[in-house]
């Protein structure tokens, strides 16, 4: 999967060229950045094409839990022993996150004997194109917490005096060698969290 922020977005916030050593370790930590943003927010970010999920509408309305969507590719009744009855007509995408059943249904008849619409499958595109900024920041500034550390020792603060290390304190310095999420993190991403909705996801593909 992509991760949030690049190696050029650390340098353009360091103001320097990565060290070796920086430069090693800075693609994992990306990556577990751009994971840990990904598990608190519920959202992918970058942008899907063709991501296919299946949901129970409340009333006639399927809430689209991935943002924002760009664009809504079909809809599929679903019955209740997992068969689709192919692709439905007349659904109406808001131009946001809402698809409206209110008029939809199959070209023609359902299938004999299939037991009716269960749930609903959409096949639909999400993301955004580029990452939002703040998101960029957040990730860049969960992976330089790390990266600039002066202990690979969770809480260890240590400083380098000529040939000589020492330690300063122990219990609130260091981050480690563990990217980590702090409570400023998630407020700037909280605007980036799922909307509250009653739709239920059945699975996702």
């Amino acid at each position: 999967m992509v991760n949030l922020a690049t190696e050029e977005d650390l340098t353009a916030r360091l103001g320097r060229e990565l060290t070796d050593e920086e430069a090693a370790r800075a693609g994992a930590m990306l990556a577990d950045a751009s994971a840990l943003v990904r598990d608190f927010t519920r959202q992918e970010l970058t942008t899907v094409t063709g991501d296919t999920i299946t949901l129970r509408p409340v009333g006639v309305l399927l809430r689209l839990p991935q943002r924002p969507v760009t664009a809504v590719t079909s809809v599929s009744a679903v019955g209740a022993d997992g068969s689709t009855a192919g692709a439905l007509e007349g659904w109406v995408w808001d131009g946001r996150d809402k698809v409206s059943l209110a008029c939809a249904g199959p070209s023609g008849a359902w299938p004999a004997g299939w037991p009716g619409p269960d749930a609903y499958r959409v096949v639909y595109d999400h993301g955004y194109a580029p990452v939002p900024p703040g998101v960029v920041a957040v990730v860049c500034a969960m992976v330089l917490r790390t990266l600039l550390s002066p202990s690979l020792t969770a809480g260890m603060v240590a400083e380098r005096i000529g040939s000589y290390n020492y330690q300063l304190q122990q219990g609130g310095g260091a981050p480690g060698a563990t990217v980590v999420m702090t409570a400023a993190d998630e407020k700037a991403l909280a605007r980036y969290g799922p909307r509250r909705s009653g739709t239920i996801q059945v699975e996702a593909g």
